[in-house]
């Protein structure tokens, strides 16, 4: 796989770490392989990209979409173009000038299926396999028909149906000389080699004796596997040479084969079945018995023990062979917080690693909490960037009017912080109940350990460890033996106060207890009679199961129930939290400068709930809550009154409904603004899209529908609600209703978007561009977040931005004419790009100073400087542009708004500047206050200012 060492230019620390100067995120998969990401190397080195920043590209399931669930790390994707393919994409990203970071997934690895040999090597050998020990299993369940098995929960229906319905079928694999139960014909079930004799039988002379060496496997110890692996290969020569062996084999199979329709017969299967290392259950099974760690609470998914030294260095062998050679300058960690240790794996990962490089994790972060800063690494993939540059933009005077137009509406008054905690306890109660029942068992035998704690019952402690975890403020703590954080101390104290005032515990004292067991107190006193071992994993472990259960109940439930504004309900966000000001936001970059100078900064992701415009659309909806509220209820009365539905009380129901509209706003094809009559053909696709985004919406609230029980009823009615807004077979008042206000809102969310764009790319950090996102993004939850770019336009584009811009520098802001066809974004990214390219050391090492804006519209514009060695680059941009037009949507003065300059950023003088994004000079005037530039001059021509010394 390695190629010569070589080095991609750019900026390094003092460290040597390389820093990126912008990178562009590609999702791969089948469809989009490695020599298409090849073709995309110079576009991407004219755009003014450093790195490509890659989506997971070790070998994964077969169709796998999205990469995460590895089968082999150290095998490159087949599906992608295998390693062929990934040394094309390495040559062309070379002869670009490109360097690479790759999102690498240590925590969990895609099981089921037939593809992952360390997971059938464990269904095989349970545990005595050599794989055992990887992955998160607990194989001393209290469920005594667990004991010594894994579960498998991957069947569609309970056991004994799919067992008599002969959907869980013995197999000989005639080459490898194994055997295996395969359920639905995809998930690979292997029979222990111990159990072989049972199958083989004693018609046949060579099988018996095969099966009497089965049978004396035990007495290999402990090579047994290892003498397995030559009796199969024996049992595979001997079918290949002899037609009589593989007759009795077959013969064998059959008369452990039973006949649907006779129970009865399926008797000698399901006794072999119960003799395996493994049980096969039902899905919905998995809530109450899964007795292995999960991402999530997905099952195809199961968690690595990365912290044991032998998988650490076993699962990284590629990855920092693609460093050592030079193909690699970075890496970006999936769900760090996943892992047990996450401190210990990046330092491990630091250590480990051949030479410096480019380390940033996926982190989020609450809003009080702030980045480990012991952690080697150079900061997070961006979310709380995501939040921090949207929020900008929404009006916080208009919370209230908001909230009651929201409750008025849908008849919801539920603060959203009661939502999240009824979220996490059904998440706890039904998916991942098991996990918690683990908790609480474990607990409770620490507790019997000391005499002053052993009456601390397992329901005792299931009731206050979930109380506790249901009110955890932040994802997770960091408890590793050491003395605790303050922030870890903080977080604790604070679910538990709060545990101990909703819950009525028989003895209050289980919460003293429980204080002490998760800051790893209960041991710091010497013969306390507690496990130290066993009290401080315990605590990881709980610090592991917080995690997904704040994601699953606040990003995957909350986030889908509480819709006052769904701009707001981001990964990372908080939706209570209506709007940042502009000083927070210049606090924020200047502490980022001084903590984190090197960090992603994100606005799309393939996770992100809604595409960065989409979001820039919505939030123009905070500026105008009265127009707002008269248009959802003209629209409701229309739609409802067409369906017969005079009382509005049909489904959907009406919080579904405030979705809906809010999604159509923020999605709308740019190319349809001001058309009122759509072709129905241009609509299909649209419509399509929007039916998933709402019936996943509507199974994650988990309110009327869920993944697991589907209400299709009422999915159904909310799909034909759906058509009825949108149906162009008749005239339709709801589109002539909606078209209009959608312009209006379009126009000015188009605003938004450059400007959360020019932000993004000229702020402390390093900006990452997702896949298509440099022109507009009006993408909804995944999949659709996900779906193929056409790069043939973007590239097309690309040739005319240039063209015409060589042709005349101050052709920019006329693309706004046309702004919806997203290349006046492509132009201001291409400018922005091109400045970083400029002036690496600005960007990278650059300061940050606030600029101060005065004047009655001080409140619409947010200004600030990059600073660095004499050098300084001005970016100004407007917020709440709705405030900007008046009603007819015509422009209205700055009036006497101006930004004040400091002599930090002038120097001697007042100065000359010339914004690159239109060719003006601005010279500053001096005013009592100093040297100034008037927002007329910054703003007037063209919504967003990029200034430079003339």
């Amino acid at each position: 796989m390695s190629n010569s060492p070589q080095e991609t230019p750019g900026l390094k620390t003092a460290e040597g770490i390389p820093v990126p100067r912008a990178t562009y995120r590609l999702q791969f998969n089948k469809d989009f392989q490695f020599d298409a990401a090849a073709d995309l190397t110079k576009y991407m080195a004219r755009l003014g990209i450093s790195h490509l920043y890659a989506s997971p590209y070790m070998k994964a399931r077969p169709g796998s979409t999205h990469g995460y669930d590895i089968v082999d790390h150290n095998a490159i994707n087949p599906e992608l173009g295998g390693e062929e393919g990934f040394r094309r994409l390495v040559a062309s990203l070379k002869e670009a000038g490109l360097g690479q970071i790759v999102d690498f997934v240590p925590n969990h690895m895609g099981v089921g299926g037939s593809d992952n040999a360390w997971w059938l090597n464990i269904l095989e050998w349970g545990q005595d396999s050599a794989y055992a020990g990887y992955m998160d299993i607990d194989w001393d369940p209290d469920r005594r028909f667990l004991q010594g098995k894994l579960l498998i929960p991957f069947l569609g229906d309970q056991y004994g149906k799919v067992l008599e319905d002969g959907n869980l079928v013995l197999k000989f694999d005639a080459e490898e000389g194994s055997f295996a139960v395969w359920a639905y014909d995809s998930h690979k079930l292997p029979i222990c080699p111990l159990n072989y004799a049972e199958i083989l039988g004693h018609d046949q002379a060579d099988l018996e004796t095969l099966g009497d060496a089965f049978d004396a496997l035990p007495t290999f110890r402990p090579h047994v596997e290892r003498r397995a692996q030559e009796l199969k290969a024996e049992l595979a020569s001997l079918v290949a040479e002899k037609p009589d062996v593989a007759a009795a084999i077959e013969a064998g199979i059959k008369r452990l084969t039973g006949t649907p329709g006779k129970p009865e017969s399926f008797r000698p299967l399901h006794d072999l079945i119960q003799q395996q290392n493994w049980r096969a259950a039902y899905f919905k099974v998995a809530a109450d018995d899964i007795n292995y760690r999960r991402f999530f609470n997905i099952n195809e998914l199961a968690g690595l023990r990365m912290e044991q030294p032998e998988l650490f260095d076993l699962a990284h062998r590629l990855v920092l062979d693609l460093v050592a050679d030079g193909t690699l300058d970075g890496i970006r960690i999936d769900h760090i917080d996943g892992l047990v240790d996450p401190k210990g794996y990046c330092i491990r990962l630091r250590e480990k690693a051949p030479k410096p490089f480019y380390l940033v994790v996926e982190k989020i972060l609450a809003h009080h909490e702030r980045l480990r800063e012991d952690w080697p690494i150079e900061g997070t993939t961006g979310y709380e960037f995501t939040n921090l540059v949207g929020g900008l933009f929404v009006d916080s005077a208009n919370e209230e009017a908001f909230s009651r137009i929201y409750s008025d509406f849908t008849g919801l008054t539920q603060p959203f912080e009661d939502i999240v905690h009824e979220c996490k306890i059904r998440i706890m109660e039904h998916e991942m109940a098991s996990e918690l029942n683990v908790l609480a068992r474990d607990a409770a035998r620490v507790a019997r350990s000391n005499w002053r704690t052993a009456d601390f019952t397992n329901n005792i402690l299931h009731s206050a460890l979930k109380e506790i975890v249901a009110r955890f403020p932040v994802y997770r703590t960091y408890i590793d033996g050491s003395t605790p954080a303050d922030s870890d101390r903080r977080d604790i104290d604070w679910a538990i106060t709060q545990a101990r005032r909703a819950v009525d515990a028989a003895d209050p004292s289980v919460f003293d207890f429980l204080q002490a067991l998760l800051t790893g107190d209960l041991v710091a006193e010497p013969r306390s009679g507690y496990s130290r071992f066993a009290v401080i994993r315990l605590a990881m472990r709980v610090q592991q199961y917080s995690g997904p259960v704040m994601a699953k109940g606040l990003e995957d439930t909350a986030f889908y129930r509480y819709n006052r504004l769904v701009s707001l309900n981001e990964v990372g966000g908080h939706p209570d939290m209506f709007g940042v000001t502009v000083s927070a936001f210049h606090y924020a970059n200047l502490e980022r400068a001084r903590r984190w100078p090197h960090a992603m900064l994100g606005t799309s992701t393939h996770d992100t709930k809604r595409g960065e415009d989409t979001r820039a659309r919505l939030n123009v909806l905070s500026e105008m809550p009265d127009e707002w509220e008269r248009q959802i209820k003209t629209w409701s009365r229309m739609v409802r009154a067409r369906r017969g539905d005079m009382a509005g009380t049909a489904p959907p129901d009406k919080n579904d409904e405030y979705l809906l509209y809010q999604l159509l706003l923020g999605s709308w094809p740019a190319e349809l603004t001001n058309v009122t009559q759509p072709d129905a053909s241009l609509l299909k696709g649209y419509i399509e899209r929007v039916e998933g985004a709402m019936i996943k919406s509507i199974r994650e609230a988990k309110v009327h529908s869920t993944w697991a029980a589907p209400n299709t009823e009422y999915e159904d009615a909310v799909i034909a609600f759906l058509h009825e807004c949108l149906d162009v077979t008749r005239r339709n008042p709801f589109l002539e209703a909606f078209v209009p206000f959608q312009a209006k809102v379009a126009k000015l969310g188009a605003l938004n978007g450059l400007a959360q764009a020019l932000l993004k790319l000229t702020v402390p950090g390093v900006p990452d561009i997702y896949q298509g996102s440099e022109m507009w993004n009006l993408s909804l939850v995944d999949p659709d977040n996900r779906l193929p770019v056409d790069y043939e336009t973007h590239q097309r584009a690309l040739e005319q931005v240039e063209g015409e811009l060589e042709a005349d520098p101050a052709s920019l802001p006329g693309f706004m004419d046309h702004w919806q066809d997203g290349v006046v974004k492509l132009a201001v990214t291409l400018k922005a790009l091109k400045l970083r390219e400029e002036k690496p050391e600005l960007f990278a090492f650059g300061g940050y100073e606030a600029l101060t804006a005065q004047g009655e519209k001080s409140e619409q514009i947010c200004a600030f400087a990059r600073v660095h060695e004499g050098d300084n680059v001005i970016i100004a941009v407007p917020r709440l542009v709705a405030r900007l037009e008046d009603e007819s949507g015509n422009r209205l003065s700055w009036g006497d708004t101006v930004v004040t300059l400091p002599a930090s950023v002038t120097g001697e003088g007042s100065g000359r500047w010339k914004n690159l994004l239109t060719g003006a000079v601005l010279d500053a005037e001096s005013q009592e206050e100093g040297a100034v530039l008037t927002a007329d001059k910054l703003l007037g021509g063209f919504p967003l200012a990029l200034l430079v010394r003339a």
